[in-house]
């Protein structure tokens, strides 16, 4: 219980939200950047930025955050140099697992994950070693197979990586090969 004030209240919801905002804003900002360093600063002509854009628009980033961002990224301020690098690796039950991250710290972003994966029944591997499983469709990677998971640890556990992997800062997506019935993910979630 946060108190008897009404504030304590609306601030403890508000710091909530704030930190999740704060997740998102920063996974956008790295995009718009790296996007921006890709293609250039101008979203007519840059698919990319102009996709990442209308993402942060939609989750209500201020313009001005935006346009900071796309100048970094052309060099025009002074910033912070981000690199994109796919980590791969495997999960409980040996499910693929694909992490697209985004990062100024490479060796950091290697062990945070090498750690996750680790602590979490998994491990990570090395490049090519799932990346074979899995198709670019649209903007997204599709696994070419799936693997059932229809025992209940099993499937706590590769939600829970998948969960704690989400969360990184660096990471911007994660695909992976796993299929768990709907029912169990109910049971789970229940």
């Amino acid at each position: 219980m946060s108190g008897h004030s009404k504030w304590a209240t609306i601030k403890h919801k508000k710091a909530k939200t704030d930190a999740v905002r704060g997740k998102i804003f920063t996974k956008l900002l790295k995009e718009i950047t790296t996007a921006a360093k890709i293609g250039g600063g101008d979203p007519a002509g840059n698919a990319r930025l102009r996709l990442a854009v209308d993402k942060a628009r939609e989750n209500n980033m201020p313009a001005a955050n935006i346009e900071r961002a796309i100048k970094k990224g052309t060099g025009e301020l002074e910033g912070v140099s981000y690199h994109e690098i796919t980590y791969e690796g495997y999960g409980p039950a040996g499910v693929a697992i694909l992490v697209e991250a985004m990062t100024d710290n490479p060796t950091r972003t290697v062990s945070e994950l090498r750690n996750v994966f680790s602590k979490h029944g998994g491990n990570l591997g090395s490049e090519g070693c799932v990346a074979w499983m899995f198709k670019k469709v649209n903007d997204t990677m599709e696994p070419s197979y799936t693997i059932k998971v229809e025992d209940k640890e099993t499937a706590e556990k590769v939600l829970k990586l998948m969960e704690i992997l989400e969360d990184n800062d660096d990471v911007q997506n994660v695909h992976a090969n796993f299929d768990i019935p709907e029912s169990l993910i109910n049971e789970i979630s229940g």
